[in-house]
């Protein structure tokens, strides 16, 4: 607003002060709208049309408008030839802060006339010369599930204009990513133009319903955006539509559906469950920080290591307080809480602890039952907690606490778990005894996830990222932690390395002063502090 009211050379105090109190009201009543820039536009198309190569067989449409903070107005155009898009026929008309005409930019300057758009080059024959390219492009890898789609062009990009053969051609890579080349061909000779990569991603963000503002890596698809990310193995989100699996004796014959969400504009959710996108932002989220977490620190792509996205299911049931890994189906599903317990499943430590179960299935498979079901759950949540801190999220910031985010006050607790001293939930065991393996699954985690804590962090008491913990040992030792980048560096050597699916707690033991042997040596400050942990937890 000041630079505003200087450059107009009338910046006194009055105008000032009232702009202050009244911004509706003094100065701003006159800064133009869009659609406001678009009448002054094609009042300047009607008079420029001449200058802009404009003529009566060809058509404007707008693609985009931005309105400069002195009033000034951009709008940009595409073009057509008799009603065939116009590659390079692109223009955006510039407007003074009073709509008059100041200027054009132009991808091209030539006059667009062409003696027929009848092409001597068949569709089908552009096709076999774009799938052709796309191959030539990805000859080290065998592709699958060719698809095309051409398209009559004008072509103005290169040279004088001239009818041609715009074709996508996509395709599967071996680890089922997508692979894309766009290729214009003459449409009277048949030689290839140019051709380019076109697998279009865009970077949006979303309002969480946990996380805050979040950015989202996006496919473009035509006119809209669909929530499935490109540069993580294509993972994606949909919406179960509230409905369920039917599933008789562990196969499911009738699934929920995975409807994937789109938008408009790649900006998704409000930040509140009114919104159905709310939900799967955290959900995506939460699966981009846990690829990020693993691709970054372990060197794994994905869940089994080979690029291959999973994908989210969100809305599932009716106020159903439960989220889950399904090996089957190499998916999360996610139920939105009954709003007294739980609400949506989708913090970001839950997502984590979810997708880490498909790492686990992918690697030591430990049997979810006994303790080495314990080991399952917890290695879950000492993972699912790992991607919380590393995500640096202010709105979500790391702690100790497992789904802190989605319990209500109905729960009666503020955390499903505690990690520093698991017996905090009433059911979890802090120490080892030799019925833990009786206790469910979740509840037998506990040593491990008390382990996990006086690895990393100690025992005694402790703040971090404003929560208090006060971690007790079992055997009244003193630990002290080597901190969570070591916890998880061992914890996932000793998952990928040395746990099989019949893993107890004595062999986690093992496993893990195996891993720390590998990586830092028997005689070094981390192999003592694991041993260490495990008789603080009466694992010895």
């Amino acid at each position: 607003m000041t630079s505003r009211l200087a450059a107009a050379g009338v910046a006194t105090a009055a105008t000032l002060l009232a702009a202050a109190l009244s911004p509706t009201t003094a100065g701003a009543v006159d800064r133009p709208t869009r659609d406001t820039a678009i009448r002054n536009a094609v009042t300047a198309l009607t008079d420029q049309a001449a200058h802009l190569g404009l003529t009566s067989v060809q058509g404007t449409t707008v693609r985009d408008v931005v309105l400069d903070k002195d009033g000034s107005q951009h709008v940009r155009y595409d073009r057509t030839y008799r009603q065939l898009p116009v590659l390079g026929g692109d223009f955006v008309v510039h407007l003074t802060p009073d709509g008059d005409y100041r200027g054009a930019s132009r991808a091209t300057t030539r006059p667009i006339s062409l003696a027929t758009i009848r092409p001597a080059v068949s569709a089908s024959k552009a096709v076999g010369l774009a799938t052709a390219a796309l191959r030539a492009a990805n000859a080290d890898e065998p592709l699958r599930k060719v698809t095309t789609k051409p398209e009559l062009v004008v072509d103005a990009l290169h040279g004088s204009p001239r009818l041609a053969w715009r074709t996508n051609a996509v395709a599967l890579d071996p680890a089922g990513n997508p692979v894309a080349r766009t290729v214009v061909t003459d449409a009277t000779t048949g030689a290839e133009i140019d051709a380019w990569d076109s697998i279009e991603t865009a970077t949006g963000d979303g309002q969480s319903l946990y996380g805050g503002t979040v950015p989202l890596e996006t496919t473009v698809s035509g006119s809209t955006y669909q929530l499935k990310d490109p540069t993580r193995g294509n993972t994606y989100t949909g919406d179960a539509e509230n409905g369920t699996d039917l599933c008789i004796f562990g196969i499911c014959i009738i699934r929920a559906p995975a409807t994937l969400f789109t938008d408009t504009d790649n900006h998704w959710g409000t930040g509140t469950t009114a919104s159905r996108a709310s939900a799967a932002v955290d959900a995506q989220y939460g699966t981009d920080e846990t690829w990020d977490y693993y691709k970054d620190t372990f060197g794994r792509s994905g869940i089994k290591g080979d690029g291959v996205g999973s994908y989210n299911r969100v809305h599932y049931g009716n106020s159903y307080n439960n989220a889950f890994w399904d090996n089957t189906c190499f998916c999360m599903t996610y139920g939105d809480g009954d709003g007294t317990t739980f609400g949506p499943l989708v913090s970001l430590d839950v997502a984590g602890h979810e997708m880490t179960h498909g790492v686990t299935s992918s690697t030591a498979n430990l049997t979810y039952s006994g303790e080495s079901g314990g080991l399952n759950e917890a290695t879950s949540d000492i993972f699912g907690t790992l991607v919380e801190f590393n995500a640096a999220n202010s709105a979500d910031l790391g702690d100790y606490l497992i789904g802190e985010k989605i319990v209500k006050s109905g729960f009666g607790r503020s955390a499903l778990r505690y990690m520093d001293q698991p017996s905090k939930d009433g059911n979890s065991a802090n120490c080892w005894s030799s019925g833990v393996g009786n206790l469910d699954v979740h509840y037998s985690s506990g040593v491990a996830n008390h382990f996990a804590y006086l690895l990393a962090e100690g025992s005694g008491a402790k703040e971090l990222n404003g929560v208090s913990y006060n971690s007790p040992t079992c055997n009244s030792s003193s630990v002290t932690g080597i901190g969570r980048a070591k916890l998880g560096a061992i914890w996932y050597k000793a998952l990928t390395t040395y746990m099989t699916s019949s893993t107890n707690y004595a062999g986690a033991r093992t496993a893990t002063l195996n891993a720390a042997r590998d990586l830092y040596g028997t005689g070094s400050t981390e192999y003592a502090a694991v041993g260490a942990a495990w008789s603080a937890v009466s694992v010895s």
